[in-house]
């Protein structure tokens, strides 16, 4: 199969719990995707690591890298494929000292090229660049230009990762000005017609 120059990159809902696992499942065996991120809140160490273990084992049995949230402790005693840290959670270099150079780091760089050059200089694997649209998933305070995208593919080789609000409908430019990622959320698990629904619109639209 011939991997598309953009990829999807789901990320969780706060609410993992119930049917979520069947419905990761359902979302993984629908189409191609690149990366899964385990993103909760308020919730202690022993509890998000229950939770994410199943999640991890559908990943790894679908060939998908099961990206961590903003914790480093817990990505390292996962043994996940990587870390994405937001900008106040924690330094890249001190994440990258307890990782070792094996484990995928991600980092927020919002709408800024500074923080963008900075983090790929730094070390990290890829730059996330958001919100391009509304989004409920999170609070937001930046709104990047699509042309950010091209920018930074012009110039580095880094992955960018485009996130925020992003649906089927609305994606198109996001890919073609160079997104190498597109991390959707709402619009897979919130889908009436079920996550599958989602992915395989999204792939039909990266496969183009």
């Amino acid at each position: 199969m011939t991997i598309p120059s953009c990829q999807l990159y789901l990320i969780s809902p706060l609410d993992v719990g119930g049917d979520f696992p069947e419905r990761l499942q359902q979302a993984l065996e629908a189409g191609p995707v690149a990366a899964f991120q385990f993103r909760v809140k308020d919730v202690d160490h022993g509890e998000a690591e229950g939770l994410a273990e199943p999640l991890k084992e559908i990943c790894d049995a679908h060939d998908v890298a099961f990206i961590v949230n903003d914790d480093v402790d817990l990505a390292k005693r996962l043994a996940a494929d990587g870390v994405h840290l937001g900008q106040g959670d924690g330094d890249l270099k001190d994440a990258r000292a307890e990782l070792g150079d094996q484990m995928q780091i991600g980092i927020t760089c919002h709408d800024s090229r500074h923080l963008a050059m900075e983090a790929g200089e730094g070390g990290a694997n890829y730059v996330a660049f958001g919100a391009f649209f509304p989004t409920t998933t999170k609070e937001t305070h930046h709104r990047p230009e699509v042309d950010i995208l091209k920018w930074w593919s012009t110039i580095m080789e880094i992955p960018c990762v485009a996130i925020g609000g992003i649906t089927p409908d609305n994606c198109q430019p996001l890919v073609d000005a160079g997104a190498d990622f597109l991390a959707v959320s709402g619009s897979v698990w919130n889908d009436p017609q079920g996550p599958a629904h989602a992915v395989k619109r999204f792939n039909e639209i990266l496969a183009d």
